[in-house]
C-alpha cells in the first residue's frame, strides 16, 4: 500500500466527511471517491476495501494523536497534569474536527468484531500512555499505592470516551474542551493519593 502521498490523505479525510454524513454502511467507495476527487479504481490503489478505509482512518488520526501526545506529555511534570494533557488534548481533536468524532464515537462502534478487534489493536499505544502515566504517579507517590492500573486505566479511558460520545450524542450543542477540568477532578479525586 501507498501511503502518506497527498492521495491517501485525501481519501482518508474524504472518507471522515462520507462516512460522517452517512454513516459506514451506507458510504460506498465511490462517494469517498467523489468526495476525495479522485476515480473509484484510484482508492483500490491505497486500499483493499471500504474495511480497509476505516481501519487506515483510524490508524492515521489516532496514530498522529498518540504520537503528539507521546511528545507532549514529556513536558509534564506530574501525573495530574499528563492526565490533563491527555484529556484536554483528546477533547480538543474531536471539538475541532466533528465529522471525526462522528466517525470514532458512532461509526466504529457499528463495526464488525473483527474490524473492533484491529481498532483496539490501533488504542493500546492510547492505553499505553494511560498506563505509563498511573505507574509514575504511583511510584510518586502521587497515586495511592496498590491502585488497579489495568481498572484505573478502563475508568479514564471510559470516563473521556463516554463524555465524547455524549457530546456527539447531544449534536456537539455544548464546549466539550470546557469539561477537561471537570472531567479531570472527578478522576483525580478517584485515584489520588490523599
Amino acid at each position: 500500500m501507498k501511503q502518506k502521498r497527498p492521495k491517501y490523505m485525501q481519501i482518508i479525510d474524504a472518507a471522515v466527511e462520507v462516512i460522517a454524513e452517512n454513516g459506514y454502511h451506507q458510504s460506498q467507495v465511490s462517494k469517498i471517491a467523489k468526495q476525495a476527487g479522485v476515480a473509484d479504481g484510484t482508492i483500490y490503489l491505497y486500499f483493499k476495501n471500504k474495511e480497509d478505509i476505516l481501519i487506515s482512518l483510524f490508524k492515521e488520526k489516532m496514530g498522529q494523536f498518540i504520537e503528539r501526545m507521546e511528545e507532549d506529555i514529556k513536558e509534564k511534570a506530574t501525573a495530574k497534569e499528563k492526565l490533563a494533557l491527555v484529556i484536554s488534548k483528546h477533547f480538543s481533536l474531536l471539538a475541532g474536527d466533528h465529522n471525526l468524532a462522528i466517525v470514532t464515537q458512532l461509526e466504529l462502534r457499528q463495526s464488525n468484531l473483527e474490524l473492533r478487534q484491529k481498532i483496539n489493536e490501533i488504542l493500546k499505544g492510547y492505553l499505553n500512555i494511560l498506563d505509563g502515566i498511573l505507574t509514575e504517579g504511583i511510584q510518586s507517590g502521587e497515586i495511592k499505592e496498590g491502585l488497579d492500573v489495568r481498572l484505573a486505566r478502563q475508568m479514564i479511558f471510559g470516563t473521556i470516551d463516554e463524555t465524547v460520545t455524549t457530546w456527539v450524542m447531544n449534536d456537539q450543542k455544548y464546549d466539550l474542551v470546557a469539561l477537561s477540568n471537570s472531567v479531570l477532578e472527578l478522576l483525580v479525586s478517584g485515584i489520588h493519593n490523599k
